[in-house]
């Protein structure tokens, strides 16, 4: 008689969890409060909204938060916008990047009335900014569905889908091919 080895790859069933040993452990001494980056405790958690924007290899999550009066004033032509915790005038050097980082807000005509805080990775730096207005203006969607017929119209809802054709083998990059010799 022949008998069946035990499967190793096989995983063991998992026992059920006792219901009260849950709710031990979701009790109000097992919770953590919630701190802002000063550590403050009593400090209010400000309410975001967020959305993320891609464009060739980067990729940007976007929080836009809204601004009260109390908060730190900026010049008139600037937005408060703040990318890899830097603001985004240092970030992106050149002016023509820095006016598609806040052309949706600029849409709107509500640079001062938001704050926005980004992190963006991949890609290159004009993709970088790209990523950003795509998503900074989903997020302002997000914050009022009525904004959506200005910025599709804009075309700023709108994802560029581009991408970097791959390399195809016998080939020097996704079309150019080696010089042709006759002989």
């Amino acid at each position: 008689m022949v008998t069946k080895a035990k499967n190793p790859k096989r995983k063991p069933k998992k026992q059920p969890v006792a219901i009260e040993s849950v709710e031990a452990q979701i009790s109000p001494e097992n919770v953590q409060t919630v701190t802002d980056t000063n550590g403050d405790r009593d400090s209010k958690v400000e309410k975001y909204y967020e959305a993320v924007g891609r464009r060739k290899e980067s990729t940007a999550r976007v929080r836009i938060y809204t601004k009260k009066s109390s908060d730190v004033q900026s010049s008139e032509n600037k937005a408060i916008i703040t990318v890899n915790q830097k603001p985004y005038y240092e970030y992106f050097r050149h002016e023509s990047l820095q006016e598609l980082v806040d052309s949706p807000l600029r849409k709107l005509k509500s640079l001062n009335r938001f704050k926005a805080t980004i992190k963006v990775n991949g890609g290159g730096i004009h993709g970088q900014a790209d990523a950003i207005k795509f998503g900074l203006s989903r997020a302002l969607v997000l914050f009022d569905p009525n904004f959506s017929k200005k910025l599709r119209k804009a075309g700023f809802l709108t994802r560029d889908s581009r991408e970097k054709e791959r390399r195809k083998y016998g080939l020097k990059k996704a079309r150019k091919a080696p010089q042709w010799a006759k002989r």
